[in-house]
């Protein structure tokens, strides 16, 4: 019986067995790729003064984040909810020497005070990759490749990448002239919503084809040229098609990509390139990047950050692996042995227990393994 002291707050769960395996077994596979491709691992603290996550990544919320004074220093503490700022402040701080490009890539919990609708969660297991001290189509290329083959390491299939223009309004009400703040506001919240209507009233007639730039990636990107006639997007819709291009070439067929080139949630802090990450069988997005600036020392940067614990949804089950009963008296030689071997082991630890019931496949018999009979 649920007693209302065990209840969880809304967007906290619990992860039992099989699923903290599956998020374990995904997290060791993100990560094993991105040591390969020669990112080294930092780990952030939990906490940190709000004035300093909040001055790191344009667009970051203090609001959205769990504060407290500290008793220490009397200062506002916050619990991230974002560990890129963090590692944005190592690279401008305890980095600074270190040789660009900078290569660093992190894994830790991070919390909200509100989820939104689409995610309900409001713990999350972050783990990501950050390029730091290059903004070229090499960097944004690695850092979407990167994140594909981290998906497909952890056993994600059907992955598509949605590729997108953060600052596009911006670079558009700069071509034409418009200097109007709370117009341009009004112009990216009608584009958000896909609102032809809206967007008229709002004065951005001059957007409309925008809602309709989008798509798979080469006829999306087909449309945006015809629209950009005074090419003020050159540079940018250029640089897509090669990052397109680059992934094309690797993955074929086999990674779908689309371009919406308005998309702006999740991108608070992007520059000129975004994308969002897709799989078969999971709601919602598997995870997204794209270029920024660091905060305070305005280092060019292009990273990507996965969900892992919404992301393992849709990863295979993890394999349990063989286990062996360890009856009461056992050789505890031959038992390490096993262990080394790669066994899992489950010592005896009273009368009356049943191996199989408590997922063993097999049994010590002296130094020689047993398999159980499994009830038909």
């Amino acid at each position: 019986m649920t007693r209302p002291t065990d209840l969880l707050p809304e967007g906290l769960e619990d992860r039992l067995p099989a699923s903290a395996a599956r998020i374990t077994t995904a997290m060791r596979a993100c990560l094993d790729v991105l040591h390969r491709h020669g990112y080294e691992r930092v780990r952030p603290p939990l906490l940190e003064f709000e004035r300093s996550l909040a001055s790191r990544m344009q667009g970051i919320r203090t609001q959205a984040m769990f504060r407290f004074v500290d008793p220490a220093s009397l200062r506002t503490l916050a619990l991230r909810s974002d560990i890129t700022p963090q590692v944005g402040r190592i690279a401008a701080t305890s980095m600074k020497a270190a040789p660009r490009p900078l290569r660093l890539a992190y894994c830790g919990e991070t919390a909200l005070i509100r989820a939104s609708q689409l995610d309900p969660a409001r713990e999350r297991l972050q783990l990501g990759a950050e390029l730091v001290g290059a903004d070229t189509i090499a960097a944004a290329s690695e850092i979407a490749m990167v994140a594909i083959e981290a998906l497909q390491a952890a056993g994600l299939t059907g992955i598509s990448v949605d590729f997108t223009l953060p600052d596009l309004v911006d670079t558009l009400a700069e071509r034409d002239g418009d200097t109007d703040p709370d117009q341009i506001e009004a112009i990216r919240r009608e584009l958000d919503t896909k609102d032809a209507g809206g967007l008229r009233d709002a004065g951005g007639e001059a957007y409309l084809p925008l809602l309709y730039a989008a798509g798979p990636f080469d006829r999306a990107l087909a449309d945006l040229r015809a629209f950009d006639a005074g090419g003020a997007l050159g540079t940018r819709l250029d640089g897509l098609e090669a990052i397109a291009a680059r992934i094309a070439a690797v993955h074929g067929d086999a990674v779908r990509l689309t371009l919406d080139p308005t998309e702006r949630y999740g991108f608070e802090y992007q520059t000129w390139f975004g994308f969002t990450l897709y799989a078969e069988g999971l709601r919602g997005a598997a995870g997204r990047g794209g270029t920024y600036r660091i905060g305070g020392s305005e280092e060019a940067a292009t990273g990507f950050s996965l969900y892992v614990d919404h992301l393992a949804e849709a990863a295979p089950e993890a394999e349990r692996g063989r286990a062996i009963y360890l009856p009461l008296g056992h050789d505890v030689e031959a038992a390490a042995r096993l262990r080394a071997e790669g066994w899992r082991t489950l010592a005896q630890l009273g009368e009356g227990e049943d191996a199989a019931a408590l997922g063993c496949t097999h049994v010590l018999e002296g130094a020689g393994v047993k398999e159980l009979e499994q009830d038909r």
